[in-house]
């Protein structure tokens, strides 16, 4: 697959250290202090327990440098590698205490992502033969943002907008309040600099025609059955991207993708994709 970019550190680094606090405490691991002696090293591996695809590979490996430094931590994959069951994709060596302090979060963050990153790639496998891109949302848990939306990639899917900052999506309650649909539209290009894109969400043809009349960058076609969606992508006729969202789940993804859109945005991968089992197997010596 295409090289992925480097999470950046202080971010991976910041979040990591949040979950430790987290589950560390006031007084760290107290099991692993009462059974097993400061000096005993260990060695672990982490493997897939079912299919899927991997996400999070720095987030796991940075939740046991931070317990301790001495920990070793070898990535056997990569970011984005389609696991089968039992397939190993790191391992670990290093002070015991150590590695099953760090274990818990490491594999909170590598079995979240990883299923973000395995739903997504189900929903690009069932598009690939048409011309459709599937991208995320905003619904995302607060403070992974940055982190899911890198596992949508890892599974083959792209990023729509990171926040309200970087692009302008006007949604059927900015319309109501601005007074209509070309109304909203006019003062978004009034406001926006010229590098800022200029979203419209319609959820009927009619809206969509008016929307055309003023010109946006781009039309997010909320709910519409495949039928409209093809009357709507006849109507854009390529002046604007048009992108499908709304009921977007694996048995409804390749009829919108045929239908002729230009991205399908889903919500689900990000905010309802189930874990991706992953297990962390620790020996002595």
């Amino acid at each position: 697959m295409t090289d992925l970019p480097d999470l950046p550190r202080l971010l991976v680094a910041d979040a990591v250290r949040a979950a430790l606090k987290e589950d560390l405490g006031r007084a760290g691991d107290i099991t692993s202090d009462a059974t097993i002696p400061a000096d005993v090293p260990a060695r672990a591996v982490i493997a897939s327990r079912r299919p899927g695809v991997l996400a999070g590979l720095a987030l796991a490996e940075c939740a046991f440098r931070e317990v301790d430094p001495a920990v070793g931590f070898v990535a056997l994959r990569r970011d984005g590698d389609r696991l089968k069951r039992r397939d190993v994709v790191a391992e670990i060596e290093g002070p015991a205490r150590a590695i099953l302090g760090g274990e818990r979060v490491a594999l909170n963050f590598l079995c979240h992502l990883s299923g973000v990153a395995t739903a997504t790639r189900e929903l690009v496998d069932k598009v690939a033969h048409t011309g459709a891109k599937v991208c995320d949302t905003r619904k995302t848990l607060p403070g992974l943002r940055a982190f899911e939306k890198y596992a949508v990639r890892c599974g083959g899917g792209a990023n729509h907008r990171y926040g309200l900052d970087d692009a302008i999506l006007i949604k059927d309650n900015h319309i109501a309040v601005a007074g209509g649909v070309a109304a909203a539209i006019e003062a978004a290009r009034a406001f926006a600099g010229h590098l800022v894109k200029v979203e419209v969400e319609v959820d009927t043809l009619d809206q969509l025609r008016e929307a055309m009349a003023a010109g946006p960058d781009a039309v997010l076609l909320d709910n519409m059955t495949p039928d409209e969606l093809r009357q709507a992508v006849r109507i854009i006729g390529g002046r604007a991207i048009a992108e499908a969202s709304g009921n977007v789940t694996a048995k409804t993804v390749a009829a919108i993708a045929e239908a002729g859109v230009d991205r399908i945005s889903s919500g689900w991968i990000t905010h309802s994709a189930p874990s991706l089992d992953l297990g962390l197997d620790i020996a002595i010596g």
